[in-house]
């Protein structure tokens, strides 16, 4: 079973380098584009998806829609919006900047640079807060899907904190590796295979 994890298209937030966390805000025209561009690649290698989740956030749902619209044009499909693939809280500091959010002696700084170090802002959620409840979405959701579907290609369509904290548990990683080799870029894809008992990168 092949699992494709993609992040959401660029958003002008993402542009404006603000921290989103769970602000619902919407793709940009780049955004748009590279999700509509992500969907004709994956119809010319004839790629279809038995199922298709996203996060709630219109940012990701949009990007699930406009992909699966390349995907199977006139066919109709079905989106799963599932709240456990909601992105990360930053509680009270959502929308700041990239300079404010680093620009201090609170331990929301390590953010990227040390995340076996980071604290939340006061509302937030901890990475293993998310890193457990992507655990149990995967665990609970994906795999039993290995039955039915061993030879078959699930989609998940979210965000750059909420799929590296899914990635931590499909590649075993600690929370102090939280980020592995690196931050998602908007519509990155990356694809795992499952064996029935372990994950492992395509």
């Amino acid at each position: 079973m092949e699992l494709y994890i993609v992040r959401h298209g660029q958003t002008d937030w993402n542009k404006m380098c603000r921290f989103q966390g769970r602000t619902n805000t919407e793709l940009n025209e780049n955004g748009i584009s590279a999700a509509v561009e992500l969907g004709k690649k994956l119809a010319g290698e004839n790629i279809r998806f038995e199922r298709i989740y996203s996060s709630p956030l219109n940012r990701a749902f949009t990007t699930a829609d406009l992909i699966c619209k390349e995907i199977y044009k006139d066919e109709d499909y079905k989106i799963i919006k599932d709240e456990r693939l909601i992105e990360i809280s930053f509680g009270t500091a959502e929308g700041i900047e990239y300079k404010e959010w680093y620009n201090t002696d609170n331990p929301r700084k390590n953010f990227f640079d040390n995340p076996g170090q980071y604290v939340p802002p006061e509302g937030g959620e901890s990475f293993p807060q998310i890193c457990a409840r992507t655990k149990a979405f995967c665990i609970n959701e994906i795999e039993p899907l290995y039955k039915d579907l061993a030879d078959g290609r699930i989609l998940i369509v979210a965000h750059g904190a909420c799929l590296a904290s899914l990635m931590c548990y499909l590649e075993n990683r600690p929370v102090e590796k939280f980020w592995g080799n690196g931050l998602k870029g908007n519509c990155e894809e990356t694809v795992y295979i499952f064996d029935g008992k372990s994950w492992k990168l395509k």
